[in-house]
C-alpha cells in the first residue's frame, strides 16, 4: 500500500495518507492514522482479523456508512475478528458480506497460485491484461452478495483441495450506501510486481471516485522501488 500511495501521488496528483498497524504490521489491536478518514474522499482498506478498540473501529464504520466510495483488497473480506459475545462480533462476517459483497469462506491453499481472466468490459480494466497469472492463492467467494459486477475470474493452479474447481470472481464492482465500491481478492505481495495488478488497483481507485481512468489505463510505473522504505510513507 505505501507503494500504491507513492504512485498515486507522483503520477496521479492524489494526496494520500497511509495508516499503519503499530507497533508491528501483525498487531491487530491498533492502527495509527485512521483520523485521516474524517476528511478522506476515498478509503482503501487492506485489513485482516483486526480487533480494534471502539474508538478506532468507529472511524472505519462511520466512513463506510457515510456514502463515500471504498476500495478493498484480499483479506479485507475478513477484516475483523472479535471474540464470541462481543458487541462487534457480527462484523466478523457482516462487514465483508455487506460492504464488499462477500465474507471469507475458504481458499485453495498457500502453495497454489491463480490464473486470472477478464470477463467484462469496464473502465476498471482499461489497460489490464485480459489474462495473467498471480501469486495469490484463490479465495472462494461464490455466490457474491448484492449488486456485484464481476470483472475478473480465476482458477486455482496446483490447488490442495478438490473442492470448488469452478472459476471464482477475483475482482468486482458494486455499490454500498449509494457509493461505488471496488474489491479484489488478489493482493499477495508478489502480485504487485505485476503491472496488471497495480493498474487494476489504481483504475479501481479512479472508478470509485467517479473519475475516468486514463485511456489505455493508469500509469503505474513503480516510484522509488518495489519495496516500501523502512520508515514507510509519512502521513500528510
Amino acid at each position: 500500500m505505501p507503494m500504491i500511495a507513492r504512485i498515486l501521488e507522483a503520477k496521479h496528483r492524489m494526496k494520500t495518507s497511509v495508516a499503519y498497524a503499530r507497533p508491528t504490521p501483525q498487531s491487530n489491536t491498533n492502527i495509527d492514522g485512521l483520523e485521516a478518514l474524517k476528511t478522506a474522499d476515498l478509503a482503501v482498506l487492506f485489513l485482516r482479523w483486526r480487533e480494534l478498540p471502539d474508538s478506532q473501529l468507529r472511524m472505519i464504520l462511520d466512513y463506510a456508512e457515510s456514502g463515500k466510495p471504498l476500495a478493498g483488497l484480499r483479506t479485507s473480506t475478513h477484516a475483523f475478528r472479535y471474540p464470541k459475545g462481543s458487541p462487534n462480533e457480527r462484523l466478523n462476517d457482516g462487514f465483508g458480506t455487506e460492504v464488499w459483497g462477500q465474507r471469507w469462506i475458504r481458499h485453495h491453499g498457500a502453495q497454489s497460485s491463480t490464473d486470472v481472466e477478464a470477463v467484462a468490459d469496464h473502465p476498471i480494466l482499461r489497460g489490464v491484461e485480459r489474462r495473467f497469472h498471480a501469486r495469490s492463492w484463490l479465495y472462494v467467494v461464490e455466490p457474491l452478495v448484492g449488486d456485484c459486477t464481476p470483472l475478473l475470474t480465476a482458477r486455482a493452479v496446483n490447488a490442495s483441495t478438490g473442492k470448488d474447481w469452478s472459476p471464482q470472481p477475483v475482482a468486482w464492482a458494486k455499490t454500498y450506501k449509494g457509493a461505488r465500491v471496488f474489491f479484489t481478492t488478489l493482493g499477495h505481495p508478489e502480485d504487485f510486481k505485476l503491472e496488471a495488478m497495480r493498474r487494476l488497483v489504481v483504475n479501481g481507485i479512479y472508478w470509485t471516485l467517479g473519475k475516468e481512468a486514463p485511456r489505455g489505463g493508469a500509469d503505474v510505473g513503480i516510484v522509488g522501488g518495489y519495496d516500501p522504505p523502512a520508515a514507510g510513507v509519512p502521513k500528510r
